[in-house]
């Protein structure tokens, strides 16, 4: 049977192994998000070491993460459909010409995607 006690002055749980009470510790649980989100979060680590730091330490790293991908998908989702009204890039193009069509539309999430990059993720 394992043995736990609860340390009140730093609120820690440790579970006796053997001789010692070793602290019952789980790494913190990462965030579930897209490509925009790891990209900001690798930034954050590589270029905003002070503000990565305060968010790990105050455990909302997670939620400012998905937040920002969030905001970057969906950014990325209203850009990409508004440039393709704007060029008139449709299904009668993809009909007719479906090289020229995903020439477009890589054209097109390609620049939606840089946008997004600077005006979201390397703010």
């Amino acid at each position: 049977m394992k043995q736990f006690i609860h340390d009140e002055t730093n609120g820690l749980n440790y579970e006796l192994v053997g001789d010692y009470y070793l602290p019952c510790l789980k790494a913190p649980e990462s965030p579930k998000v897209g490509r925009f989100g790891m990209i900001y979060l690798d930034y954050l680590r590589n270029n905003k070491k002070a503000t990565y730091s305060g968010l790990l330490m105050a455990g909302k790293l997670k939620e400012h993460v998905e937040n920002i991908d969030k905001q970057a998908e969906e950014m990325f989702s209203q850009l990409a459909e508004q440039l393709t009204k704007t060029e008139g890039v449709d299904e009668a193009l993809k009909r007719h010409n479906q090289l020229g069509w995903v020439q477009h539309m890589n054209s097109i999430r390609n620049r939606a995607e840089e946008i997004v990059l600077q005006e979201v993720v390397f703010v």
